[in-house]
């Protein structure tokens, strides 16, 4: 597949207005910058090809060509992804003293990977008041900094950008599916240059199901509550259906109706609820918000797990059948409303450079055949929550849970 340049990206994402503020094109070269959450492209470029393009989670993501890279198989379409086993997860004994806005999975096994020198830094998501703010953690301590959501979108990648360009490797890298997908293809080296280095040693995957408009969450919150005494925001577990904003003095709800005109139109041609293309991925348990679902994906991701647990920092408990079919049901929905967007939008497969999403006609068939019934559940008209630093995803993405 060919690979074109930046302004090629600019038209068919940016001005298309299916930026969905990833980071994957920031800090690569002077040409894109992020403000307040919105991706721009400050000046034209000549280059034919671009890692901006090569990169982008909108542009020709074909997941065939990722699962054969990540895990040596085809990809079949499947809700979860490929994986090798599914917990439920919380931060073990070593860590009680932290403090966590979920089971604190993902915090856990951040500072383990850092501990232990498995990552030489963690490229994780801070904030300073709700803005979202990339970082990179060298330190284990660090990494509690970044352990409650953002339900923002967030230009995480731009750190990793930064960190790369910095001489630094073996990186952990805290990812929502968008994230995850445009670190799969980074590492795929693209541009086939004869001096890429794979930079990630562990990615984190978070459950999303989509992320917020910064510029337009912080203005519906300001005119409804002091932006000044906001001291944590949340979206509890289903069958809530509310966003919880806590203030100094109190706490006030609103209707997930009411949030959902500023999700960016990018996230509805996502067809990933639970970051695929990560080594582990991890969301919020339904029905307890103080748990986490854990999917093991790799053999990296198997290995630091196990010893995690082993060295406790983790805590793992088998996942009832009820919670894996219900987390089942709602990953096969958002496949489905993804895939479906795409071919709305004249965004899958076609035009060379158009494309959002690529998939071959019977992986295609697989996805949309059917629309899965809801399994029993103790909230059936809910979906698994996520974790990510965007909205109505859960404690992780562009944060730690």
């Amino acid at each position: 597949m060919k690979k074109f340049g930046s302004d090629k990206l600019n038209q068919q994402v940016l001005q298309a207005g299916l930026c969905i503020g990833c980071g994957a094109c920031i800090d690569l070269c002077p040409y894109f910058r992020s403000h307040r959450g919105r991706t721009a492209q400050l000046f034209p470029c000549t280059r034919e090809e671009g890692r901006c393009f090569a990169y982008c989670p909108k542009t020709e993501v074909d997941p065939d060509a990722l699962s054969r890279f990540l895990f040596a198989a085809p990809y079949n379409g499947d809700p979860l992804g490929t994986r090798r086993s599914v917990h439920i997860s919380r931060a073990g004994d070593r860590l009680k003293k932290q403090r966590f806005q979920a089971g604190g999975t993902v915090t856990a096994l951040a500072y383990y990977a850092l501990r232990t020198k498995r990552i030489r830094g963690a490229i994780l998501t801070g904030h300073e008041g709700l803005l979202p703010i990339p970082r990179l953690a060298t330190r284990p301590a660090a990494v509690f900094g970044s352990s409650l959501s953002k339900y923002a979108a967030a230009p995480t990648l731009s750190a990793l950008n930064r960190a790369i360009a910095a001489g630094y490797g073996e990186l952990g890298i805290v990812a929502t599916p968008c994230q995850a997908a445009a670190v799969a293809q980074m590492r795929m080296n693209p541009l086939e240059r004869p001096s890429f280095q794979d930079p990630a040693a562990l990615v984190i995957g978070l459950f999303c199901t989509w992320a917020l408009d910064f510029r337009q969450f912080e203005a519906f919150l300001a005119a409804r509550v002091p932006l000044r005494d906001i001291v944590k925001v949340d979206i509890p577990p289903p069958p809530a259906s509310v966003l919880e904003v806590y203030l100094r003095d109190g706490k006030q709800e609103f209707s997930l109706e009411e949030i959902r005109p500023l999700v960016p139109a990018g996230c509805g041609h996502c067809f990933d609820m639970t970051s695929e293309f990560a080594d582990v991925s991890v969301g919020v348990l339904e029905g307890r918000p103080d748990r986490n679902t854990l999917i093991v994906r790799t053999e990296r991701g198997e290995e630091i797990v196990r010893e995690a647990e082993k060295d406790g920092y983790l805590i793992l408990e088998d996942i009832p059948a009820e919670n894996l079919a219900h987390l089942l049901w709602a990953a096969a929905n958002k496949k489905q409303r993804g895939v479906r967007r795409c071919l709305e939008t004249g965004r899958l497969n076609g035009e060379e450079g158009a494309a959002c999403l690529r998939l071959n006609k019977e992986t295609l068939k697989l996805i949309m055949k059917n629309t899965p019934d809801a399994p029993t559940s103790p909230h059936p008209r809910g979906e698994e929550r996520q974790e990510s630093g965007f909205s109505r995803t859960d404690k992780e993405a562009s944060c730690l849970t």
